[in-house]
């Protein structure tokens, strides 16, 4: 890793100092080679950035959550945050009040979601979900998902999940909402069972993409 460092490490700009009044070999030479060391270097840094594996050494801002609780919906047809209760790794993003997924940097931002649904009922049933961002629904935001029925004494269960790409200012914050037409509907977490591990409620991803057009 420390030969990784040096590689990537940011040349000095050279101190060449001022040229005598007559010329002298000795001191063209010494700036010369400082020349050619400082491009060398430049060289060797956009090499490696833009090389293949040149996005090792980038430092993007991104974050990953999740929530490993029970989202209920206490009332049909009525409107709740998604929250998230768990930072896996954050990076110039963070959770705030339990369901603002805050930037600190401005940009495009990929926002990438996924929320485990369950209905109790023998009937199936509908779910919306969409975006704030500072509060304010994004229009054109909304998905529909209809949630399967229980079956044969189990729970009907429906998995889902897509991105959005966003532009957002520092500081702006995004919020997953939803409801559904039932109070049957649920957003789930499970233990972990028999060979496979627990399952979170939702996992949700923001991931840094580019800077704001000019």
């Amino acid at each position: 890793m420390a030969n990784v460092k040096q590689q990537i490490e940011a040349p000095f700009v050279p101190s060449l100092g001022y040229p005598p009044e007559g010329y002298e070999r000795r001191h063209f030479n010494e700036n010369y080679g400082a020349l050619n060391n400082y491009f060398s270097k430049i060289t060797s840094v956009f090499g490696s950035l833009f090389g293949p594996r040149g996005g090792r050494f980038l430092n993007n801002p991104y974050g990953a959550f999740q929530d490993t609780t029970d989202q209920a919906a206490a009332a049909a047809d009525t409107a709740y945050a998604i929250t998230l209760n768990t930072t896996d790794y954050a990076n110039g993003v963070s959770v705030v009040s339990n369901s603002r997924m805050t930037v600190t940097s401005s940009g495009i931002w990929n926002l990438q979601w996924s929320g485990q649904f369950q209905n109790t009922d023998s009937q199936l049933h509908d779910a919306r979900i969409w975006l704030k961002v500072n509060g304010t629904a994004i229009t054109g935001s909304t998905g529909y998902i209809s949630v399967p029925n229980s079956h044969g004494g189990v729970d009907g269960h429906l998995i889902a999940g897509w991105n959005y790409f966003l532009s957002l200012n520092a500081n702006d914050y995004v919020e997953l909402w939803w409801e559904a037409d039932s109070t049957t509907v649920s957003i789930q977490s499970y233990n972990a069972s028999g060979n496979y591990p627990s399952t979170a409620a939702v996992v949700a991803t923001m991931t840094f993409v580019s800077n704001l057009p000019s």
